[in-house]
């Protein structure tokens, strides 16, 4: 491949053509109008405006982006993550246009976008799944009779899509048909597919994933796990690797679970398959997501492997330079993702110029970003303005890293989850590993955090008090 198109926007595509450009490869960037002056057109090589802003008018133009593509003589395409990346139909229609797509074939995708594929898929493969029906239900007295054998509560969701939507839990009979309701409406509304399918609700879980790579020969290996517990309405915030909570054991049984979930779907190249692990440390399939993750670069600091390049090098029909035992742990590395929320405000949305924005800088931190001082976040779009990665040799070293960096990050003009990562490293419950995905229900209210701030305001009133006293008796001795 000699030119590659990245058929996405932000710090994503900044972070794919940086690799992209290390490999010696030219990069093409599109872009809508709104993002024009945006940090990823800048470094292309060459940049084409897609169109207007609203992504349905510009990003998610499958066919106007293969067409420029064709025009400038692109080789492959690289989706990053969101708008296209696990759209099966552009997959297909990039490779019948004599061009490679940088991601598996549009059978995994198509197989993985849906929750009920996906169990299908795997079922022969003796892969533990949370207890439930892996069919759509449409008839709520049927929900009902399965509801009563796998026993409350009980979660409906949504076959299509993720994040949450289409995703109801259910506590009694009662409630169901109206929730079910819900969550069909729901899944119609942001997949244009209505199916639900219901399981037992696992009450406290915990989110690992684990991060697969896989060939064009037959090779397919794990790089171990990623905990992304974290999180607020069902979205992650902060990922660590590896988990607190995994013995090697374990480790190694959910890792070989993950390589038969990509052989089920004959998969190719990058993807991560995620589980849920009880209080009992039993593992549950969850879903696969057939493209990069937003989180990959804890696994890129714990490995030393890229990712994107070993996509790339996938997509060139390569074999993978290493096997299984030549991938090995090392050290610990956090991610907090910088969304423009207010975390004072229930994570409200908040879009506004960035007045200031400095990022922290020093050995062992990374940030991935898409934006620099004075660009405005645009509405448009998810509100991601970056992600803070750290490494340390330990876990407790990384939290302290991570702690220093989100102080000398500097962002003014809008409101950020910057604050509310300072919160969880400074919190027991995850400093002591022992959280699950219900951490932000548990422990973090907007008061929570007002008083980390009251009790930070007064520790630095007496050191800066203690100080004055002792510069003041220094003077008075000479």
């Amino acid at each position: 491949m000699k030119k590659i198109l990245v058929a996405n926007r932000g710090e994503i595509a900044l972070r794919v053509m940086r690799t992209v450009k290390k490999m010696g490869i030219k990069t093409v960037a599109i872009y809508s109008d709104v993002d024009r002056k945006s940090p990823h057109v800048a470094f292309a090589d060459e940049a084409v405006c897609i169109g207007s802003a609203p992504s349905n008018q510009s990003y998610l133009l499958g066919d106007k982006i293969i067409e420029v593509a064709k025009k400038l003589n692109v080789d492959g395409i690289h989706p990053g993550y969101g708008f296209l990346s696990e759209n099966a139909s552009f997959s297909e229609k990039v490779n019948k246009n004599g061009i490679i797509f940088i991601g598996p074939k549009p059978k995994a995708i198509q197989i993985m976008g849906s929750k009920l594929a996906a169990k299908e898929a795997v079922k022969a493969y003796g892969i533990p799944m949370v207890p439930g029906i892996d069919e759509a239900v449409t008839d709520v007295n049927y929900a009902k009779e399965v509801a009563r054998k796998i026993g409350y509560p009980i979660l409906i969701k949504a076959s299509a899509g993720g994040g949450g939507k289409g995703m109801r839990i259910v506590y009694k009979e009662e409630d169901l048909e109206e929730q079910m309701n819900r969550a069909i409406s729901e899944a119609e509304s942001a997949f244009g597919d209505g199916a639900v399918f219901i399981e037992k609700y696992v009450a406290s879980p915990r989110h690992i994933e684990i991060q697969i790579l896989a060939d064009n020969k037959g090779n397919t290996i794990h790089l171990f796990e990623r905990e992304c517990s974290i999180q607020r309405r069902h979205q992650k915030v902060v990922e660590e690797a590896p988990s607190s909570v995994l013995t090697s054991e374990l480790r190694y049984e959910m890792g070989e679970a993950a390589v038969k979930v990509a052989k089920a779907c004959d998969y190719r190249g990058a993807g991560t398959v995620e589980f849920l692990l009880d209080e009992n440390k039993n593992f549950y399939f969850l879903e696969m997501n057939t493209r990069l993750q937003v989180e990959h670069p804890v696994t890129e600091m714990i490995t030393g492997i890229d990712l994107v390049e070993q996509q790339i090098r996938i997509a060139r029909d390569e074999k993978l330079a290493f096997n299984q035992g030549d991938v090995t742990i090392k050290g610990h590395a956090l991610e907090l993702r910088v969304y423009a929320e207010d975390s004072l405000n229930n994570f409200a949305p908040s879009i506004g110029i960035l007045d200031t924005y400095k990022v922290p800088k020093g050995t062992n931190i990374r940030v991935d970003d898409g934006f620099e001082e004075g660009m405005e976040i645009p509405i448009y779009y998810d509100p991601m303005i970056a992600k803070l990665i750290v490494f340390g040799q330990s876990r407790e070293e990384a939290i302290e890293l991570m702690k220093q960096a989100i102080n000398d990050y500097q962002i003014k003009g809008i409101e950020t989850t910057l604050p509310f990562g300072k919160f969880v490293f400074n919190h027991e419950a995850f400093t002591s590993g022992d959280f699950d995905t219900h951490f932000v229900k548990k422990y973090y209210t907007s008061q929570a955090l007002s008083a980390q701030y009251k009790q930070e305001a007064e520790i630095a009133a007496r050191l800066a008090l203690y100080a004055y006293l002792k510069e003041k008796q220094v003077l008075k001795t000479c």
